[in-house]
């Protein structure tokens, strides 16, 4: 047997099956179907035929982000070129993802021949948008590439990782012998008991102690909960969100840019940072006064003192030491600081709920229908960027999936990615006008995949995001903000996809309730120019204009 020849295709597939990838994501192009033939022949793995790359990577990104490994599978040059957004957001938001890509024959790379399919040093281009690339350059060498970008994918902290495989390579033979067994992920060295317990002591001491967690503590849930019972308040990134259950008395959700929370934050006496990078749109751009006595946790030496100084950096497994601390602190109950924390969440939600207006009923509509490990995928739209982002509910981590980079159009992809990752679980795409224009073509993937997925599409037929900060920042003058946009019932019919379209606040109960009812993919489209707008210029910032 071990003087079987099989195709260096065939090689790549039988090893993505070791590491027991349920699904890839692509578009099939000459310069990768030695690869994709493999997988089709093998039938062990699903592969999802996106209308295009940056829609497959935005994909295989969101799949990622449920602790397994996402795989895009896209064509040299432009193909790959395609797939560079989706792929700077991957890496934006710490995702373990493969990205595979062809090249052109060996013998011509980087000759500027014109080979088809060519382009100038795709290389560079895949190493700035992502965590790393490979090239392939020998048949023999493929597998062991594979596994080693893998394990850089997989490895703390995540990101993306391209390989590039050139087609000949692609198609030659190589014996069944160059398959070798999985290669994990590089360990953490676990912190000295010394280190774990001054940490321990320092909290100890605090009254009013606040843990800040990110997208790097999303393994923590049942740690960081334990530290919230013990007395210490929780406030989360948007990517952290339901670390700690929103309904957890100490929760104050992502409320980080309400006055109420802000109140909180200059009264605290020691915040714990884990695994967030405190970005610009959570602290308006890092003028957010925070506690003087700041420690950080983070995999990553180079996050330390990024954007606040700390007085003390560990590098570490958030999950590793929030467990240690967890097990060494005695409950510090603060009866004051717990009813001040009560205060500014009602104070926090109630603000929200006015900005919202009548949304703020379909955000709850929405809440009773979705089952409690619903998962809700938004893209960068007003409803989604107000209500959807901190007053939709977050029972749990990754129940509200978003482009940590602010790019639009990701939000449909990235539902039928986490779909497909989360077979048994509905999944609901919050996506505007605009962002779903940018690939309206997946509404064919949608369809063609029969996903257990409803698109929530809130029309206000145009860039609704940009209008509130042209009237804010631009003296209310309004350009290029209004878009042509489709009659998206009619537009689903003509996929076969179900619809419903909402005209008054009067539905919202039982549209919702028959959407997340019907099993399959369902679209409805809220009429916002027939319901109304919301106020949205943006989050908090510096002035910037």
């Amino acid at each position: 047997m071990s003087d079987l020849l099989i195709t260096v295709g065939e090689a790549i597939a039988r090893t993505l099956e070791q590491y027991q990838v349920s699904a890839i994501y692509g578009v099939i192009s000459i310069h990768n179907l030695p690869i994709a033939d493999a997988i089709g022949q093998r039938e062990q793995i699903r592969f999802v035929p996106a209308r295009g790359e940056a829609g497959a990577a935005s994909m295989a990104d969101a799949h990622s982000r449920f602790h397994r490994l996402g795989v895009v599978l896209t064509s040299t040059g432009a193909g790959a070129g395609n797939a560079a957004g989706a792929l700077m957001e991957a890496y934006n938001a710490g995702s373990p993802l493969l990205h595979l890509t062809g090249q052109v024959e060996s013998a011509y790379l980087e000759a500027e021949n014109g080979f088809i399919h060519e382009t100038k040093d795709q290389l560079a281009l895949l190493q700035a948008c992502g965590k790393a690339a490979l090239r392939v350059r020998k048949p023999e060498q493929a597998v062991a590439m594979l596994h080693h970008a893998i394990q850089l994918a997989q490895t703390a902290p995540y990101g993306p990782v391209s390989l590039e495989i050139p087609i000949d390579i692609q198609t030659a033979k190589v014996p069944l012998s160059v398959l070798s067994p999985v290669v994990n992920s590089r360990r953490v060295c676990e912190l000295p008991n010394a280190t774990i317990e001054a940490l321990a002591t320092r909290i100890a001491q605090a009254r009013k102690p606040i843990l800040w967690l990110g997208g790097g503590a999303l393994g923590c849930q049942q740690a960081a909960t334990q530290l919230a019972d013990l007395g210490l308040a929780v406030i989360s990134s948007t990517h952290g969100r339901g670390i700690v259950a929103d309904s957890h008395p100490r929760s104050l959700r992502a409320f980080h840019n309400s006055p109420a929370v802000e109140t909180l934050l200059a009264e605290s006496d020691l915040l714990l940072i884990a695994g967030s990078r405190l970005r610009s749109n959570e602290t308006r751009s890092w003028s957010l006064p925070l506690p003087q006595q700041r420690i950080q946790i983070d995999i990553d030496a180079t996050a330390a003192n990024r954007n606040y100084p700390v007085q003390q950096f560990i590098q570490g497994d958030c999950q590793q030491v929030l467990t240690a601390l967890a097990s060494r602190l005695a409950p510090q109950i603060n009866p004051d600081w717990d009813k001040a924390l009560a205060q500014a969440v009602h104070d926090a939600d109630s603000q929200l709920r006015k900005q919202s207006g009548i949304y703020a009923q379909l955000s709850d509509a929405l809440g009773q229908a979705l089952p409690a490990d619903g998962i809700l995928v938004r893209d960068v739209t007003v409803s989604a960027s107000v209500w959807g982002s901190r007053l939709f509910r977050a029972p749990q981590p990754l129940c509200n999936i978003h482009s940590l980079a602010g790019a639009i159009g990701m939000g449909l992809p990235m539902a039928i990615g986490s779909a497909i990752a989360n077979p048994q679980r509905k999944v609901v795409a919050l996506v505007g006008d605009g962002g779903l224009a940018l690939g309206l073509g997946e509404l064919a993937t949608l369809a063609q995949e029969q996903l257990n997925l409803t698109l929530l599409v809130m029309n206000d037929g145009g860039y609704g995001v940009m209008r509130g900060i042209q009237d804010k920042y631009f003296a209310g003058r309004q350009y290029f903000n209004q878009l042509h946009t489709p009659d998206f019932c009619l537009l689903a019919k003509a996929l076969g996809l179900p619809a419903i379209r909402i005209q008054q606040s009067g539905q919202f109960n039982g549209a919702m309730q028959e959407a997340i009812s019907h099993q399959g993919p369902l679209l409805v489209e809220v009429d916002m120019q027939q319901l109304g707008s919301i106020h949205f210029a943006g989050p908090p910032q510096k002035s910037l204009y």
